[in-house]
């Protein structure tokens, strides 16, 4: 029969609600699987949220008169549609045992739920009779209900989102037990959808209100944040202070707010000048936490400054036990005006590196990392110093940046810019060295630390 355009308007408008509300619930099922797809990670509570609000929004698609003006009745289509009637309900009691609502018996129900139901969709799909299969799912159904009302009032509740989900569900299984009641006596209300809207918004409540807390919890750790990066940016030294002999430059880039390097200078004055850089294993507040214990370790041993091995075992000492087995590497230069002279010590540290004359020598006298081996012990290198001698100090961190290749920058790279940029200023140099890493990675996935020391030798009076 050929309908008019304003039949064909008259049924749609007939249908609008369970068009509209059959796209509303297949959205939130793509949705939620979108959050998965998103995280990496199965949760079997959005993996069977998103599959029951598809396969029901499908299902209200399906039985809408609008459907049957596009595809002629038959019997094949009607067991089709009897087959998303009793397919939608599977993953529905599998969902409910996921939030926890079905308690011990989650399992038993919704895997004897989902057994009886997949014997109906098969039966429809061999040609079995169709009204006593409607039957049966409705015994189904309504029996699941039942056990899953008494086992919801059973649940404790634990949160005010619990009691508005708990709620929401209770109005769902109210609409739900009317609908297939009246299956069974012969009537066909159809307002089930209506119930599992409820659901649904109630569900969008309290994750908007768990979102909203999360961003709050978020906000405040992030001041928190704020307040560590401000106090370990305090506890690192200002400049260098004015010196005959001595230019000392020093950069940190952490990778987060805090980070696990650290840098002092011991010794600061005209005739001497004691460097100290260290890099704590792993990243952020724990790895902040313990650079906080190494500059507590190194000012406590000031009578030490003069010698790098004596320092370094010292702070070995002190840090032995008290870092929850993360491990410091660490390196010291205590450099001597007077003398013409550099001593060197390094805990698992990369190789100092000396400028001289236009060639780049790599200094490595390395112990064992500090905070692990309480016998460890250390020894110094002495070089002589020269006017004109730059050196410089880095985390691994500097070395090790890759590009997207995963080419890491590497330490002949690092010697070859510091020949390139001999004629640039201390301050100038330590910052081409940052840039130059920064612009060779792809992203930063460690602390960036350097020291730049210009030795001037000027001849003190």
């Amino acid at each position: 029969m050929q309908l008019t355009a304003n039949e064909v308007l008259h049924i749609f408008h007939r249908d609008e609600i369970s068009l509209f509300l059959g796209a509303a619930f297949a959205t939130v099922g793509l949705v939620s699987f979108g959050l998965l797809i998103i995280r990496r990670k199965f949760d079997a509570l959005l993996f069977w949220l998103a599959l029951f609000a598809i396969l029901y929004g499908g299902r209200l698609w399906m039985h809408t008169d609008l459907m049957l003006l596009m595809v002629p009745p038959s019997d094949f289509f009607d067991r089709l549609k009897a087959a998303a009637d009793f397919t939608v309900a599977i993953p529905a009691f599998f969902f409910f045992k996921a939030t926890g609502f079905l308690g011990r018996l989650g399992d038993f129900v919704a895997y004897i739920a989902g057994s009886l139901l997949l014997l109906l969709l098969l039966a429809a799909v061999g040609g079995a009779p169709l009204t006593r299969l409607y039957q049966a799912n409705s015994i189904i159904v309504i029996s699941a209900l039942m056990l899953l009302i008494v086992q919801t009032f059973r649940a404790p509740i634990r949160t005010k989102d619990f009691l508005v989900i708990r709620s929401g569900l209770l109005i769902f299984i109210g609409f739900a037990l009317w609908n297939n009641i009246n299956n069974l006596l012969g009537f066909h209300p159809g307002i089930e959808k209506y119930g599992f809207a409820i659901f649904l918004a109630c569900l969008g409540y309290a994750a908007a209100r768990h979102l909203l807390e999360r961003d709050q919890q978020l906000d405040e750790i992030q001041k928190e944040l704020d307040v560590a990066k401000r106090i370990q940016l305090s506890i690192l030294p200002g400049e260098f202070p004015a010196s005959a002999n001595f230019r000392v430059a020093a950069r940190y880039v952490p990778m987060r707010s805090v980070a696990g390097d650290f840098y002092d200078f011991l010794i600061a004055d005209d005739k001497q000048a004691g460097l100290l850089i260290a890099d704590v294993s792993g990243h952020g507040i724990p790895a902040a936490l313990i650079a906080s214990m190494v500059k507590l370790a190194a000012s406590s041993q000031r009578a030490a400054v003069h010698n790098p091995s004596e320092l370094l075992t010292a702070m070995n000492s002190t840090l032995c036990g008290n870092t929850q087995n993360q491990f410091v590497t660490a390196a010291y230069v205590h450099l001597d005006a007077e003398r013409r002279e550099l001593r060197y010590a390094a805990a698992a540290h990369p190789p100092m590196l000396l400028l001289r004359n236009g060639r780049v020598m790599q200094i490595e006298e390395n112990g064992l990392m500090l905070a692990l081996f309480p016998s460890a012990s250390y020894t110094s290198a002495v070089q002589a110093l020269q006017p004109g001698d730059r050196v410089v100090l880095y985390t691994d961190g500097i070395i090790e940046a890759a590009d997207t290749s995963e080419n890491q920058f590497g330490l002949e790279r690092l010697a070859n810019l510091l020949r390139e940029s001999a004629g640039y200023t201390h301050m100038e140099v330590v910052d081409h060295i940052m840039t130059s890493i920064q612009n060779w990675a792809a992203t930063q996935e460690d602390d960036l630390t350097a020291i730049v020391c210009d030795f001037v030798g000027v001849t003190q009076v």
